[in-house]
């Protein structure tokens, strides 16, 4: 599509009283490729193209896609959006195309998954696979993969901004299962990166499988859990999906707009212990959640949501920040052109402090230290999360204890806050998939070892 083509397409949603209009043209390809045990499972390519279109009427948000160019056909399309929502002409005036906003290269790509150059999928999948099963003979089941990604998009709107952008990412997953005695358990791992094939080039293909496995066979022999509330260590990296499930959700204009959220108004306020800054960052180079531009075409940047404990901001797309009055701060995200963007996170984390696990376990006493976290459940509205965790010990005379197996943890995002006691100095990202209204986006959650006084924890029924 030309930028002429789009200008008289938005021209057009113009004449038909749009406040505001969008095209997002998305072209995308991707493959993946598994193995389990010992053999290929599966191995898939293919091209995903379309162009969606967003018609704003204050904020109201009207959307539709085709995976069609044609300009009659985009321009079929607005007049049916504007049908849905006529008013008289808008005054707002429309700017011309802008010069492109171009992508700056701060995730260079060195083998294009696109083509062949640098393919090494197999050979990384059979040495996770022959490590894994070197651990221990009650490995019973190995189960590896590999994704990749490569995005092109180009988005126009009638303020006149003109962008593109290129993205790709990569990621390994590895699942291993134990057996003994009747018991089974598994342990996984998923890294993965916005680069090429360079990430799997760069793996430590061995370490991961061998962290995996060796979790999997370690909780087999794992107890019950002790329940009722508790100091609880939370592992860092991964353990930050509590904050981002139960604090980070409610933090987004989605729920501000909706009154969904405990966090609305109370922005300047104390609502975590003062040892807590938390983080959104999309321009961490290289990291499975940044972005260039968002799905607007907004710069992306790093947001600072709690500063020592006080409430800063809110992650805003631009329905978000207007209808709630706050700074737009390049959140606007989609999976693809076929969701009409939202505000949502990106690289969301607790930032790093001082503590170290040694002075955690010495504090927490008769607790629990949640090493990885598995699965589970938020409402966003409330922030109620129950959280599986994957592996687990008991805090036993300030020390790393009996492994324990079937432990939840439950509790309100917002009031575990102020709970933290103690900030770890052992910051990790880890990179996750996440889902709401605008669909499934790459994120890292993330943070350095904390230590919450109490949380609630459950055992197996």
């Amino acid at each position: 599509m030309e930028s002429q083509g789009a200008f008289r397409i938005l021209q057009a949603a113009r004449d038909l009283g749009a406040d505001f209009a969008e095209i997002y043209r998305e072209e995308t390809r991707f493959g993946s490729l598994s193995l389990r045990d010992r053999k290929i499972e599966s191995a898939s390519a293919g091209t995903e193209f379309g162009i969606g279109v967003r018609l704003l009427f204050g904020t109201q948000v009207l959307y539709g896609h085709t995976s069609r160019e044609d300009e009659d056909v985009l321009m079929s399309l607005v007049r049916d959006l504007a049908a849905a929502r006529p008013g008289d002409r808008s005054d707002v005036r429309l700017v011309p195309p802008s010069d492109r906003v171009r992508p700056t290269g701060v995730h260079p790509v060195r083998f294009d998954p696109s083509s062949a150059e640098g393919d090494i999928r197999l050979a990384v999948l059979r040495t996770i696979d022959e490590t894994a099963r070197a651990v221990s003979g009650k490995v019973v089941q190995v189960s590896a993969g590999t994704t990749h990604k490569v995005s092109e998009i180009a988005l126009w709107n009638s303020e006149g901004l003109h962008a593109t952008d290129r993205r790709t990412w990569c990621r390994a997953t590895v699942s291993v299962v134990a057996s003994h005695g009747g018991e089974r358990t598994i342990g996984t791992e998923a890294p993965g990166a916005r680069q090429g094939f360079e990430f799997l080039h760069g793996l430590d293909a061995v370490g991961t499988a061998r962290v995996a496995a060796e979790r999997a066979v370690r909780m087999l022999d794992a107890a019950p859990p002790p329940a009722g509330e508790m100091p609880v260590i939370l592992g860092n990296g991964f353990g930050g999906v509590i904050f981002h499930e139960a604090c980070g959700h409610p933090l987004e204009t989605e729920a501000l707009r909706r009154k969904a959220t405990p966090f609305a108004g109370k922005v300047g306020e104390l609502v975590a212990h003062p040892c807590v800054t938390a983080v959104d960052d999309g321009t961490i180079p290289g990291a499975w959640g940044s972005l260039e531009v968002d799905d607007e075409g907004t710069p992306t940047q790093r947001t600072v949501l709690i500063e020592n404990g006080i409430l800063k901001q809110y992650l805003s797309d631009r329905v978000g920040a207007t209808e709630c009055g706050v700074p737009l701060t390049g959140s606007a995200r989609r999976e693809s052109y076929k969701y009409a963007p939202v505000a949502r996170m990106r690289n969301t984390f607790i930032a790093a402090g001082e503590s170290t696990l040694d002075q955690m376990l010495s504090a927490a006493e008769g607790g629990l230290y949640a090493v990885r976290m598995g699965g589970g459940s938020v409402n966003p509205a409330t922030g109620e999360f129950n959280f599986s965790i994957e592996e687990a010990y008991r805090v036993e005379h300030g020390r790393v204890g009996a492994p324990v197996r079937g432990a939840t943890l439950i509790g309100k995002g917002h009031e575990i806050l102020p709970r933290i006691r103690m900030v770890g100095n052992d910051f990790q990202l880890a990179p996750g998939t996440c889902g709401a209204s605008s669909g499934l986006v790459p994120v890292c959650v993330g943070q350095p070892t904390l230590l919450v006084d109490p949380i609630l924890v459950g055992g197996r029924s």
